[in-house]
């Protein structure tokens, strides 16, 4: 195939400071190229550069189809087919699918809409990737996957050469995530080049041809999927190696912490039985609506289930609510830690002493604030929370410091068992390893950990053991230096 894009020594400078130093890059027809790097890595910038919100440093060329740039503004991108999706999908919420599909066509007279040829846009854009949904819907009541077909569909009816897909995968489940790849292979087809921008690496190296690594706003080379595996990426990306699996399980002869019998609620698990003991990582895996999450939400007393028993300790227990679980030693960290995690306009401090406001309080009942600003100072120690000041807003930190918050919001109660869903949704490579390496040693000080993930490499690389559910039901049990990435995959996916 023909290149459609080609950057040739692009650099950008911020108030002196290097965004990006001298990359060269190339996009070919018909091709889907990963662009992977961590936060800071220089991957934004790149992509306004393309797209003509910022221009390069003289002395750079933009190269399409053979013709040389040396910058393009958005109007000039936008006619010659490059068109980008941002994280945000960067949609009208308020109009509807229609409207949000046919924004940037010339759709009559000025002033005046041909409504018939709004609808016939889209129409033939919705045709053309396979897809249908409700012209007159609002944007706003979509949920997240089909807000994301709107916008691939906008990019159709704007004649897209070049799509660029921003992190198109961060809010998606697994089986959304197998649709959208399935959407950019049909697109990759049809000749249309796709620049995908994503930090999942198994998802990148499930869908490239080629990747293409930033480090430090430096080009680290351009490399065949199929000769680089996500830790060799991660590795690239960070300059730092990573070694992920755990060794054996060691902890046979240690106590059960918790254990689970027969644990039914109708409509979401069924008979679920397993056991975690103390200093054990025991990881649970399955498509969204699996039962992964609505289990965990039972072992926290969010919900009740029907039948079957629940032990702490060897001792039963009832969980009326959430106040029960955690006084009997028991945390969980949701997978939506901006909603039901913290408390984003409240200072950092706060969000970690949260669950401790009665440990911390003096004889008369108020909060000695000595002993509230050692807790704080504690636990941003030793979960190494990268903060200025821990009386700004939590909304301030990146996401894997504020996942780290979360976590010591917890970790201050001193809980026996700690279950994580999803932990390291959101948060670069260099921070899932840091969460990693926080989770292998509250294990290591005998904390009971339970961590829900749907990415199976996840689950595999940083468990003891592996259950796999699937339709409500616990189907396998696995021993990861035992089992292989494709087996635990198949058996999600039977």
């Amino acid at each position: 195939m023909p290149t459609f894009l080609e950057l040739n020594g692009i650099s950008k400078v911020f108030g002196g400071v290097h965004a990006l130093r001298d990359v060269d890059m190339a996009v070919e027809a018909g091709e889907v190229h990963c662009l992977v790097g961590e936060n800071g890595s220089g991957k934004s910038t790149l992509i306004k550069i393309i797209s003509g919100v910022q221009p390069p440093e003289r002395g750079g060329r933009i190269v399409i189809e053979g013709t040389p740039h040396d910058r393009l503004t958005p109007g000039e991108s936008t006619r010659l087919g490059i068109q980008v999706i941002y994280q945000d999908l960067s949609l009208f919420p308020n109009l509807t699918v229609a409207e949000n599909i046919a924004v940037g066509g010339h759709l009559g007279r000025p002033r005046l809409v041909d409504w018939g040829k709004v609808r016939d846009t889209a129409n033939r854009a919705m045709a053309l990737i396979g897809v249908s949904l409700d012209l007159d819907a609002r944007v706003a009541s979509l949920p997240v996957a089909s807000r994301q077909l709107v916008a691939i569909c906008r990019a159709m009816a704007a004649d897209a050469r070049l799509v660029i897909m921003d992190e198109p995968t961060s809010s998606l489940t697994r089986h959304e995530v197998d649709a959208l790849l399935a959407l950019v292979a049909d697109l990759k087809a049809r000749g249309i080049a796709i620049m995908f921008v994503s930090h999942r690496l198994n998802e990148v190296l499930e869908v490239a041809e080629r990747v293409t690594v930033l480090r430090d706003g430096r080009k680290v080379g351009t490399f065949p999927a199929a000769e680089v595996d996500d830790r060799k990426l991660a590795a690239l990306m960070t300059g730092k190696s990573f070694s992920y699996e755990l060794s054996e399980n060691p902890t046979g002869d240690l106590p059960v912490a918790l254990s689970v019998e027969n644990l039914t609620r109708k409509g979401e698990y069924e008979d679920a039985s397993f056991e975690v003991r103390a200093g054990e990582i025991l990881g649970i895996t399955g498509l969204l609506g699996s039962g992964r999450t609505e289990l965990a939400l039972s072992l926290f007393g969010m919900t009740r289930p029907d039948s079957g028993a629940i032990r702490v300790d060897g001792e039963p227990v009832s969980f009326r609510a959430p106040h029960d679980a955690i006084e009997h030693g028991i945390a969980y960290v949701s997978e939506d830690r901006l909603s039901l995690g913290l408390v984003l306009d409240q200072p950092i401090s706060s969000n970690i002493v949260v669950t401790v406001m009665n440990k911390l309080a003096g004889p008369l009942g108020l909060v000695d604030p000595k002993l509230r600003r050692r807790t704080v100072e504690k636990w941003v120690r030793e979960l190494a929370i990268k903060v200025s000041d821990p009386e700004n807003p939590v909304k301030t930190l990146s996401g894997g410091n504020q996942q780290r918050v979360v976590l010591a919001k917890w970790m201050a109660r001193q809980p026996r068992v700690l279950i994580l869903d999803s932990p390291t949704v959101g948060v670069d490579i260099n921070a899932k390893d840091g969460i990693y390496e926080t989770v292998r040693r509250l294990a290591s000080e005998g904390i009971a950990v339970i961590m829900i993930s749907d990415e199976i490499s996840e689950v595999l690389y940083h468990s003891h053991r592996v259950l796999v559910m699937r339709d409500g039901r616990i189907t396998g049990d696995y021993v990861p230096f035992r089992s292989s990435e494709q087996e635990l995959t198949a058996a999600v996916n039977a």
